[in-house]
């Protein structure tokens, strides 16, 4: 399926969308192109940036790779979810809440890198499982109208976004 249109996803998701260029026109292919750049990304992280935040209140490299994972997991179940035809809406979720719950500070980087590696790779095999019919399917999730597709972009454009801000304020 092509790029998700404005109306597939909420507008707060745009940014996400925006980090998948002109030519990831296929959800699954897109998927699996990410992975080899995450796992680049991810490799070149030191173990002794862990415990790092670029200012006071902001999330240490850890809490910002366990962020990434919980994003991905969340992310991937409303895809199950809507692409299985769940009619309820899907509950959002409070990331700087679940960023003090979470236990990254006890974490390895290798290990957050490791996990998120894996989940990609979840993730993908999800996609694979997913007809095209039902990449179509919409649902709600965080009071939003979501299609399946769109999550697929949106996942990639998300990691994409933190390596970012990671690039920009972490190193």
């Amino acid at each position: 399926m092509p790029q998700p249109l404005t109306g597939d996803y909420a507008p707060f998701y745009q940014t996400y969308v925006s980090y998948c260029a002109a030519h990831e026109t296929d959800a699954l292919d897109t998927l699996c192109g990410s992975l080899a750049e995450m796992e680049q990304w991810l490799r070149q992280i030191p173990e002794t940036q862990k415990d790092y935040a670029y200012a006071p209140g902001k999330w240490t490299v850890a809490q910002l790779l366990q962020h990434m994972a919980d994003t991905e997991r969340v992310f991937a179940y409303r895809a199950l979810a809507i692409a299985r035809g769940e009619q309820q809406p899907l509950p959002g979720f409070d990331e700087n809440a679940w960023a003090n719950e979470a236990p990254a500070t006890h974490r390895s980087i290798a290990g957050l890198a490791e996990e998120l590696l894996q989940l990609r790779q979840l993730t993908i095999t999800l996609f694979q499982s997913i007809s095209p019919a039902q990449m179509s399917n919409k649902g709600v999730a965080s009071g939003q109208p979501i299609t399946v597709n769109a999550l697929a972009f949106i996942m990639v454009g998300h990691v994409r976004h933190h390596q970012r801000i990671y690039s920009e304020r972490y190193c």
